[in-house]
This record gives structure tokens, C-alpha cells and sequence, in this order.
């Protein structure tokens, strides 16, 4: 990391994946808009393994602006939150946002943002005025919003925007933690004791497409729920319990109605129905065993949870170096 430089007052913290066609939309209204808050700061772009050019995009606009710009280059793909726990890393600032490179968040918003960490707050959240997504999208998302929060009470009411801001503190103690999955807001807001959310504008995407698919989604949320939460285990406990009791209830009544009024075979059909329904509850128990079985699988390993290949920043006034 570098030491020599006096620290910024923010950092901009920029996953990249897969983003050229729309990097130079990115520059041309990013460094203008920091510009005008008229605080020091710094950008941190994280490559995310990307397969099309954006690496040499990033390089070539680190020599263009070598004092504010940095680079940190993964040498794979590792997630969109491992991106952001690496920048966190990195980072000087004592303020640090998030923000998507496809220009869905407005760079111009981020003025909002740091005006409500002055104010006191240690994690601003960002809720979209008018979403600029499929329709599937953000009803999948609402609904799963809804769902979440009631699970985890982690008051998060626009989960999807990466738009967000966190205060020094807020991120040390991030830094501290050496989970494999993790959801980033949502541990923000756990370390959190002055949380606050501020509606921003939403805008489409300046050229790609979204790399979050109905299944990531899906599986965004598992992480989310059993990173954050036991609810679901204890739920399902407590389904079992109650389904064991009907379960007894049920054979003790056909016991009766068969010594008292014989065998049936109309109900043949209705056992195998209540049978499948026992059995698809049996199987999605398994599952959310699973999924609980293989985060404690992926810490344990110990693994590293990204591998940075090299960092582009500037070392001192007059020389930058890779790292």
C-alpha cells in the first residue's frame, strides 16, 4: 500500500468487470464531478479478472491521471464484493464510496453521499428514485428485498445499488473480518451505529449488459440469508417438529378408519400426495443444510479470498510504480 503520499479525504472504490465499451463515459464524468467537491481524493478501480480490454483502458488512464488514480489487478474473477473488500484494502480515504462502472449510479450523486457522512453518519445506503431495470428485475429484487430484511433485520431497502458510502471506522472494521462470502452492505450495516439511506437518480447502463442474471440473483440472496442469519435453520427445525406431529396425527386416524371401517383404497392417491409434499420439504431441507454445510466448507479451507497479481499507483509527487 502506499505510505508516502498524505492520505485523501475519499476514496472511490470502482469494481471492474468486463466494462471497456463504457470506461471512457465512466472517466469523462467521473474525475470532473470530484473535481467539483473540492475535497482530495483518489479512485480505486479493482479489474475483476475481466476478459475484454479494460485493463489496458485502466492503465492508460492511470497515466493520464496518475496523482488521483489507482489500480488494483486480480489475477481471476473473484466477485463483485471481493472486488470491493480489495479496494477497501487499498484504500487512504476516510471516506470511502462505492459506485458501479456502467454509470447506473450517477457519478454526480456522490456529492449526497458524502455530505451525510459529514453530517455524522457512518454508512449512507442509496435507494434508486426510478429504476432504470427490466421489469423481472425489479420486482425479483423487491420481493427478495422484502423477504430478506424480515429474515436477516437488516433494514436494507434498495440491496441492488451499489451506490453507497462508508466511514473509516465502518471499513476497518470490515478489513478485520476474513469471510469467504460475504455481502458488503449488509456488513457495513452490521458494524454500523449511525446508519442512513438518501434517495439518488438511476440511470441505464452507459454500454454492456448487466452481469447479474435471474440465478445470481437467487443465489446473491442465499449468501445474504445464511451469512447473516440462523432464522432459516431454525424455521425449517420448527417445520419438522410440526410436521412430525401432523405426520402421527395422520397415521393414527387411518389406523383407526381401517380397524373401524376397513382398508380404502381411495386414499391410495392422497397418501402419495401427502408423501411428495413430506419428500419436497425433506429435499429443500437438505438444500438450506447445504448451503449452511458449504460456507463452513469454504471458510475452513482457508483459502486466500482473492489474489491481487499487482497494483498501478503513484509512489511519491514524481514517480509510480507497479506493485
Amino acid at each position: 500500500m502506499n505510505r508516502d503520499l498524505p492520505p485523501p479525504e475519499l476514496s472511490i472504490v470502482i469494481p471492474v468487470y468486463n466494462e471497456e465499451a463504457g470506461l471512457f463515459a465512466l472517466f469523462a464524468r467521473l474525475y470532473p464531478a470530484l473535481d467539483k467537491l473540492g475535497a482530495s481524493y483518489e479512485i480505486v478501480f479493482v479489474n475483476d479478472g475481466s476478459r475484454d480490454n479494460s485493463v489496458a483502458v485502466l492503465a492508460g488512464q492511470f497515466r493520464k491521471r496518475p496523482d488521483v488514480t489507482r489500480v488494483v489487478l486480480f489475477n481471476g474473477n473473484y466477485g463483485q464484493h471481493m472486488a470491493i473488500l480489495a479496494g477497501f484494502e487499498a484504500a487512504r480515504g476516510q471516506i470511502m464510496v462505492t459506485l458501479d462502472a456502467d454509470l447506473q449510479n450517477p457519478p454526480e450523486e456522490i456529492g449526497k453521499l458524502v455530505a451525510k457522512i459529514r453530517a455524522g453518519h457512518d454508512y449512507v445506503g442509496s435507494i434508486r428514485r426510478k429504476r432504470q431495470d427490466a421489469a423481472w428485475r425489479t420486482y425479483a429484487s423487491k420481493a427478495m428485498n422484502r423477504l430478506r430484511e424480515r429474515i436477516t433485520n437488516i433494514k436494507i431497502t434498495d440491496q441492488g445499488n451499489m451506490l453507497r458510502a462508508y466511514s473509516r471506522n465502518v471499513v476497518d472494521l470490515m478489513n478485520q473480518c476474513a469471510e469467504v462470502n460475504t455481502f458488503v452492505p449488509a456488513l457495513a450495516y452490521r458494524f454500523a451505529r449511525n446508519p442512513a439511506e438518501i434517495v439518488v437518480e438511476h440511470e441505464e447502463r452507459a454500454a454492456g449488459e448487466s452481469k447479474y442474471s435471474l440465478y445470481s440473483l437467487i443465489r446473491l440472496n442465499f449468501d445474504l440469508v445464511t451469512g447473516f442469519s440462523l432464522i432459516p435453520l431454525q424455521f425449517y427445525s420448527m417445520l419438522g417438529m410440526l410436521m412430525s406431529l401432523a405426520s402421527a396425527g395422520l397415521v393414527g386416524i387411518l389406523l383407526v378408519r381401517r380397524l373401524f371401517l376397513g382398508a380404502e383404497a381411495e386414499g391410495v392417491f392422497t397418501l402419495f400426495a401427502i408423501s411428495f409434499f413430506f419428500m419436497g420439504v425433506i429435499l429443500f431441507g437438505i438444500g438450506l443444510l447445504g448451503e449452511y454445510v458449504g460456507r463452513i466448507y469454504q471458510q475452513v479451507r482457508a483459502r486466500p479470498r482473492y489474489v491481487v497479481q499487482t497494483i498501478l499507483e503513484q509512489k511519491s509527487r514524481e514517480h509510480f510504480t507497479l506493485n
